[in-house]
């Protein structure tokens, strides 16, 4: 019967980009049904949006380069973005003006803030380094706005264990411990002793890698990997997802019959979305039984970042083609969707 077919809520799409968008993630629930996105773009130009309604709030301006990566700090007071114009940039999310510009030797591609710590920041990128910075120390040693902060002002972490460009990193619920993606291999690598306790080598370059988590507040032992951040990484054709405080403990790996450019946890709703490659479509994938439930058709070009909210109400793809879309999680109302509530929850 129709009448049980489940409601296909069009997705919001948010506009403004005028290069690819490699890399999109949101902040943290600031309360009920508040909080940001922030997207890195080729133009040059990370923007910051309302996480609900995809509203643009506005564009950092001041890179000369294209921007790789683009995260929010855990209390969304500053963003930091990571740059083909040799520099990472913290960025104060109220007046969009520079904070620092940590100055490197080569394209950025990669950073990262600890869980609950936005004075920390990690960044890696072409110069195969991964380095911490402590922005708190370094305002007392760089003071003044726009401070220019060579990159040996960081600490670097496994110094030569990296022997490819760093694409990712990933900071676990132990604030001690850095997950680092690069070429085929995954790493994880211990602050204190600043050493690569483990690594692995996956099925084909790493495309995606994101340690995925939902408000504490929401979380709950029967969500994958129970109620714990889950690190979710896609390469060749595979989709691998780590639990426990350290991302260390494999949970699953599923294999599928494409490519995947990237993928997107639904913890609560025990679903994951995958972005084909070469293609532009999203698949929607049930975790615990490996079935296909939905596709989501729309963009333009290869989807290279899909991130879910906070709450886990909707969630976003970015895409070669400029856009990111938003699409819609729960029942009812939520955001700017209106409209009846759908039959079944994982098929939207």
């Amino acid at each position: 019967m129709t009448s049980q077919a489940p409601r296909q809520y069009v997705p919001l799409t948010c506009h403004g980009h005028s290069r690819p968008v490699p890399h999109m993630s949101f902040s943290h629930l600031e309360k009920e049904e508040t909080y940001y996105m922030i997207s890195a773009c080729k133009d040059g130009n990370p923007m910051l949006r309302d996480g609900v309604t995809g509203d643009w709030i506005g564009t950092f301006i001041g890179h000369k380069g294209a921007v790789w990566q683009a995260r929010l700090s855990p209390d969304a007071s500053n963003a930091a973005t990571a740059s083909a114009d040799f520099t990472a940039k913290i960025w104060d999310t109220h007046t969009g003006e520079v904070l620092y510009s940590l100055q490197h030797d080569h394209i950025v591609r990669a950073v990262a803030y600890p869980p609950d710590n936005s004075d920390l920041v990690a960044t890696g990128g072409m110069e195969k380094k991964l380095r911490v910075f402590d922005l708190a120390e370094l305002a007392k040693t760089y003071p003044g706005k726009a401070a220019a902060i060579p990159a040996s002002a960081g600490f670097e972490i496994g110094e030569g264990v990296h022997t490819s460009p760093i694409k990712f990193i990933c900071w676990t619920k132990d604030p001690n411990i850095v997950v680092t993606a690069s070429d085929k291999t995954i790493r994880w690598l211990d602050l204190p002793s600043r050493s690569c306790i483990k690594h692995e080598i996956l099925d084909g370059e790493i495309k995606s890698c994101e340690v995925v988590s939902v408000a504490p507040e929401l979380a709950s032992p029967t969500d994958i990997g129970g109620g714990k951040p889950v690190l979710a990484v896609s390469a060749g054709k595979t989709v691998y997802f780590w639990g426990g405080d350290q991302a260390m403990d494999e949970l699953k790996r599923i294999v599928l019959p494409y490519s995947i450019a990237s993928v997107g946890l639904d913890v609560k709703g025990r679903k994951l979305v995958v972005g084909e490659e070469p293609g532009t479509w999203a698949k929607v994938i049930r975790y615990d039984d490996k079935v296909e439930i939905n596709t989501h058709k729309g963009h333009h070009g290869p989807i290279w970042s899909i991130a879910f909210s906070p709450d886990g109400k909707l969630y976003a793809t970015a895409s070669e083609d400029g856009t990111i879309k938003m699409w819609k999680n729960c029942d009812g109302f939520y955001g700017l969707w209106r409209g009846g509530a759908t039959t079944e929850r994982s098929a939207e």
